[in-house]
């Protein structure tokens, strides 16, 4: 029961990271003029990856202000995730 849940857990945490890997990417992408965000296609994959990732960056971000521009919010929370996700499931493991 416990590799079940931990196998769960690890793969929320796996979308959530591809998520925002999509998000921070189509950022760049956009910021450089690569892709016009005026595209339908762009706008909307921009659109879902920001409400899924957007509440997870505003306590980090109110925290860690950007640095010179450099927005340090993703870093933690991809740092915070692979925290989370080896904390349960070595809690779940050892207690079930």
């Amino acid at each position: 029961m416990g590799f079940d849940i931990c196998w769960l857990i690890s793969q929320i945490v796996t979308l959530i990271q591809i998520v925002l890997f999509i998000w921070i990417i189509l950022g760049w992408l956009v910021a450089f003029n690569v892709v016009n965000a005026h595209n339908r296609f762009v706008a909307t994959v921009m659109d879902i990856a920001g409400r899924i990732v957007r509440p997870m960056l505003a306590p980090i971000q109110r925290i860690i202000p950007p640095l010179g521009g450099l927005d340090l919010s993703p870093i933690v929370l991809l740092l915070g995730l692979e925290f989370l996700r080896r904390i349960l499931c070595r809690l779940l493991i050892t207690l079930l």
